[in-house]
């Protein structure tokens, strides 16, 4: 694997022409990011927690940069934040993102900055009933961070496509409540509510496998064939254009951060309870859980493209890309992604 300096490197040469083109252009000295919850995110809350972007739009010249750091239980809100141009970066699930990139192709230019981790999400139930979706009936209710739109929500689609047939890729639509990570854990956990499963990330998932009579049913990487991008960074190409110091600087900042977990997991996983306030598991719990060789924090896009086309396929999204990279800045083209 490349050093964190050698890939830096890397994304500072790549954005070095359109540096030179702008040099005379001032930058914006404030800068605002948004991300959600779980430790998915684990690299954003690093580079807040470590003040890393600040100290890479130093690094680029710019002196002294003001970074806000927002927490949003839903994507779309956040979305709405880069159409209106309230917000400047996003990380989020690759739900959300598709769907912008597809709506903004003639205007705004969304694309990915870069992927942060692939992660499984688990379909965890309470229902004895149900040992597989297809025992989901009329009386569940499934807890969905961005029913219809999120990673999990199409997740569960694919596979329900799977299980029925395509024309049944939205069979369990009308199941499903939307809810917050936070939140739905709590619901599935209470014998008072509706809900009777949750499509969870981590580290939710995995709290809600420690109760008795709760049970996975289904696993993402199942359906899709393999590891798959869980979270991601975009931005509008708009922003990348007039800013392209702040954005290398956005992009050094997650590269060091990634390195940063990869090469110190305790510290990281101090980072995380400490900046959310969780205390359902310790700093070694945590550790361990981020030694799960399947939760990968890593900047390629993994299965990026066999989501996007299986979204175009339902009509959801009108335009099917044909690479990956049409989905992301160039600046990480020279990863192996797919």
């Amino acid at each position: 694997m490349k050093s964190t300096f050698s890939r830096i490197k890397l994304v500072l040469a790549t954005l070095f022409v359109s540096q030179l083109a702008l040099s005379a252009q001032a930058e914006v000295t404030s800068l605002r990011v948004a991300r959600q919850y779980g430790i998915g995110y684990l690299q954003i809350m690093v580079m807040e927690h470590e003040r890393l972007v600040e100290k890479h739009a130093r690094a680029q010249g710019l002196g002294e940069v003001t970074v806000s750091w927002n927490t949003y239980a839903d994507g779309a809100v956040a979305n709405d934040g880069i159409i209106s141009g309230n917000l400047d970066f996003v990380a989020g699930g690759l739900g959300s993102f598709v769907i912008l990139w597809d709506r903004t192709r003639d205007s705004l230019g969304v694309k990915g900055v870069a992927a942060l981790d692939s992660m499984p999400m688990l379909l965890n139930t309470r229902n004895p009933s149900v040992k597989s979706i297809k025992d989901l009936t009329d009386q569940d209710r499934i807890a969905i961070a961005g029913v219809k739109i999120s990673s999990q929500a199409v997740t569960l689609q694919l596979a329900s496509a799977q299980a029925f047939g395509d024309a049944n890729w939205s069979k369990f639509d009308h199941l499903t409540v939307n809810m917050a990570h936070p939140t739905a854990l709590q619901a599935l956990l209470s014998s008072r509510s509706e809900i009777t499963a949750h499509f969870a990330s981590p580290p939710f998932q995995y709290d809600e496998l420690k109760h008795a009579g709760v049970r996975t049913v289904l696993n993402s990487y199942d359906v899709w064939g393999g590891p798959q991008t869980f979270i991601l960074a975009w931005t509008t190409s708009k922003f990348r254009d007039q800013n392209p110091k702040l954005y290398a600087a956005f992009l050094a900042a997650l590269v060091e951060a990634t390195d940063f977990i990869n090469n110190n997991k305790s510290t990281a996983a101090a980072i995380y309870l400490e900046m959310t306030g969780e205390n359902s598991t310790s700093v070694e719990g945590l550790a361990r859980m981020l030694a799960d060789p399947q939760l990968r924090f890593t900047l390629t896009p993994e299965n990026v493209l066999k989501f996007a086309s299986f979204r175009a396929g339902t009509g959801v999204v009108k335009t099917k890309p044909d690479s990956w990279k049409d989905l992301f800045f160039r600046d990480i083209h020279y990863l192996p992604g797919s």
